[in-house]
């Protein structure tokens, strides 16, 4: 079972606009963190998780891990975001790891599209109240 990470999507106004920003790179998104993970050898086949607004929207496969070159790494991803039944999740900062077992299951089809297009504080207040 693959080991995986969430991240707060900093600067994203919605779902839709971090899709956008994903979706913008044409092999992969780049993220840079000063450390690499110490549980490295267990992300083979693990996910980047998004927080938005304290749920967990979507996810994107972590490709690998690269170095930058300046002291720094690169955390390579899918460039694609794909929607997860929300999930609350406290912010935090950085990167923390999720077990496999502990991670939302992904949406399919018209559901995605449907959660997509919710307002932000509906969809968080839906999530809250355990209804998506």
């Amino acid at each position: 079972m693959p080991l995986h990470l969430t991240k707060i999507a900093f600067q994203s106004e919605s779902p839709a606009t971090l899709k956008a920003w994903l979706e913008s790179h044409a092999d992969e998104a780049r993220l840079t963190t000063r450390y690499l993970p110490k549980r490295l050898e267990e992300m083979d086949g693990g996910s980047l998780y998004w927080i938005h607004g304290h749920v967990l929207v979507g996810r994107s496969p972590i490709l690998g891990f690269q170095e930058t070159g300046q002291g720094r790494y690169w955390i390579r991803l899918a460039p694609r975001l794909i929607p997860v039944r929300t999930a609350p999740k406290r912010a935090h900062q950085g990167w923390r790891y999720l077990e496999d077992k502990d991670a939302p299951p992904d949406l399919g089809g018209g559901e995605a599209d449907d959660l997509e297009a919710m307002p932000p504080a509906m969809l968080k207040e839906l999530a809250r109240l355990g209804l998506v």
